[in-house]
């Protein structure tokens, strides 16, 4: 028997205290980079993109590996690249965790169109409203004071 998923999972994470280092200049190399890990990890990119202090992947996860050791190993292999090709002079970290929601493939065409749309997006509003909202919409548990 084979395995089959179709788990779609928007992935979240920003940069250490939220420093907007992710100048724009450099985010297309940055987010070519990450597509190459997907692609060693078996994954599937739909969609990624961010603003200076965070970053949105829309993907589909292979079910042989965790999200969790996805999200560590883009950030760790990341944190690498970045700093030796000197892509953003002012990043010194990933923040510690992520956020990860699942979504129905009906909502594939509407995620990738929000993600999209980043830089219009957090003209109005802040990456911890953004974050208490989709919590919210998920219905997870929170205590905001872990959100900084």
């Amino acid at each position: 028997m084979s395995t089959h998923t179709q788990i779609l999972y928007q992935i979240i994470f920003s940069t250490k205290l939220r420093t907007p280092t992710l100048l724009k200049d450099n985010r297309e190399e940055l987010f070519k980079y990450i597509w190459g890990i997907l692609k060693n990890n078996k994954c599937h990119l739909y969609r990624i993109n961010g603003v200076e202090d965070h970053l949105h992947i829309v993907t589909h996860v292979h079910p042989s590996i965790s999200v969790s050791s996805l999200v560590k190993d883009i950030k760790v292999s990341c944190n690498s690249y970045i700093k030796s090709n000197l892509l953003f002079p002012e990043f010194t970290a990933w923040q510690e965790g992520y956020s990860a929601f699942t979504y129905s493939i009906k909502e594939k065409n509407r995620l990738i169109e929000y993600v999209k749309k980043q830089e219009t997006h957090h003209k109005t509003i802040s990456y911890r409203e953004e974050l208490i909202t989709l919590l919210q919409e998920h219905r997870v548990e929170f205590n905001e004071k872990y959100l900084m």
